[in-house]
């Protein structure tokens, strides 16, 4: 039982999944069925980042190196720019100050873990599922407006009645 509970995500994901596909296969309109693929599309990606979390895992920002930028408040010729070195040096010290704030949580997120490491969390799984978010908007828009088109030309939307059409031609 308490697998059950602990897994619920997973029980939403199916019964969305099943909603979707009963509307996409039961119903005759074609704007129902439009909405029943997008509820489907929606348990498919809530799936995915279910998958992608990682219990106790911290985003994977690397706090390494400046990378060459220490010489950002200098001007082609390698001298300070007026007032520059100034605001820059106030940046690297609150730079320095954020490192160090985010090397002690992370620090904690490793002792919390009980390991010596840190445990990060995958952020791909994440970034495919918003292009993917992206995708579907845009193929739902382009079914809505072939609707819309199917409307004008046959005056209903019954998937029915278009085919009872068609073979009447």
């Amino acid at each position: 039982m308490n697998f059950l509970v602990g897994h619920y995500n997973y029980e939403v994901v199916i019964l969305l999944m099943m909603v979707g596909f009963y509307i996409l296969i039961s119903r005759g309109n074609l704007v129902k069925k439009l909405l029943g693929l997008s509820l489907f599309q929606t348990s498919v990606f809530i799936m995915y980042i279910s998958l992608g979390k990682v219990a106790g895992g911290t985003a994977p920002i690397l706090m390494g190196g400046h990378g060459g930028d220490d010489h950002a408040a200098e001007d082609a010729g390698g001298h300070a720019v007026g007032g520059a070195d100034q605001a820059a040096e106030v940046l690297a010290n609150a730079a320095a100050e954020v490192a160090q704030a985010a090397g002690q949580t992370a620090e904690a997120a490793g002792h919390a873990s009980g390991a010596g490491e840190v445990l990060y969390s995958n952020p791909l799984p994440h970034v495919l599922i918003l292009t993917a978010i992206v995708v579907g908007i845009a193929t739902t828009a382009v079914g809505l407006s072939l609707v819309i088109r199917i409307k004008e030309s046959y005056g209903t939307i019954e998937e029915d009645e278009i085919h009872d059409m068609d073979e009447s031609l």
